[in-house]
């Protein structure tokens, strides 16, 4: 069959949501979905195939064909003569008695290309016209248009390792690891200063692709924990990320501040930006806000210490 390999099942089920409901937000959700599907096109038989090719188009058989040969799909005409291009979801959807000499499966994009380039002979689309007789009318397909010309107009940013490996050191010191400290609180600073780098390296494998596979470059003797009781109240856990963070854009030193008796972790950063070395903090719903710039003589802990003793 020419849909051997169409798999419609998550379209054909919102097409028939829409056909129970007709409503907004029923239609938009197949409109959503049919914009990457493969569709099934009635249509004349393409001239100058070889006799191999139409053998096993008669048989059913899915065909390659070739660049030169033209697709004249068969049309549905209104009684006011507007023609119809209909497209269908599987040849289920098709009557027997309504059997086109060949059906062609094509992406959902090539047949949105035919009505364009038919200039005015063709404005619409019918989805499954003897089922669900779903109406893609001229207004909508212009809109399908510029969604998916906005996509392939979308540029793929490639990173190299080395990019890829910057971006998740600032994931996991300003994400991830915070996130985990705020969930678990005094119990996850203790698995930070006892277990160290091997503590840290399980955020590192959470963002790498292919089982966690981390490159070489990373390992937990890369990292540096120290902690101070500075008063009674307060307890600073100091963490040094690897060297290769010490560039503009990156976090570079993590401070965890831990407050005995409001039993409260606070997440401070030591950023380098545009604007030099910055103090950072994450707070407890997730932003990233920067506080003031680093003190020029090396004073991070005092500067921690004068932030927290501000809040």
């Amino acid at each position: 069959m020419a849909d051997n390999k169409l798999n419609n099942a998550n379209l054909e089920a919102a097409v028939a949501d829409f056909a129970q409901n007709r409503q907004k937000e029923y239609y938009a959700k197949v409109m959503e979905i049919l914009e990457k599907s493969m569709v099934l096109v009635p249509a004349m038989q393409p001239q100058g195939l070889s006799e191999d090719v139409q053998k096993q188009m008669k048989a059913g058989k899915p065909v390659q064909l070739p660049k030169e040969a033209k697709v004249l799909p068969c049309l549905l005409r209104k009684e006011s003569g507007e023609q119809i291009l209909p497209i269908f979801t599987s040849t289920v959807q098709i009557p027997q008695d309504k059997k086109s000499p060949a059906l062609l499966a094509l992406p959902f994009q090539a047949c949105l290309s035919m009505v364009m380039a038919s200039k005015g002979q063709v404005e619409t689309m019918v989805l499954n016209p003897f089922t669900h007789n779903m109406v893609l009318t001229k207004e909508i397909l212009e809109v399908a248009k510029k969604r998916m010309e906005a996509v392939k107009q979308q540029k793929t940013i490639r990173v190299s390792e080395k990019q890829f490996q910057e971006l998740v050191h600032n994931r996991v010191s300003l994400f991830l690891l915070p996130k985990y400290l705020f969930e678990h609180k005094e119990d996850g600073l203790k698995q930070l200063q006892h277990e160290e780098g091997g503590f840290l390296m399980r955020f590192y494998k959470e963002s790498y692709p292919e089982n966690g596979k981390i490159p070489v470059a990373v390992s937990p003797d890369e990292f540096s924990v120290m902690t101070l009781n500075v008063t009674e109240d307060m307890q600073i856990t100091r963490v040094d990320m690897p060297d290769g963070t010490m560039k503009k854009g990156m976090c570079y030193r993590v401070y965890a501040v831990w407050l005995h008796k409001t039993q409260e972790v606070i997440y401070y950063t030591m950023e380098k930006t545009e604007q030099g070395n910055y103090i950072g903090q994450i707070t407890q719903d997730g932003k990233h806000v920067q506080v003031e710039p680093v003190p020029d003589n090396g004073a991070e802990i005092e500067a921690v210490m004068n932030l927290v003793t501000r809040m």
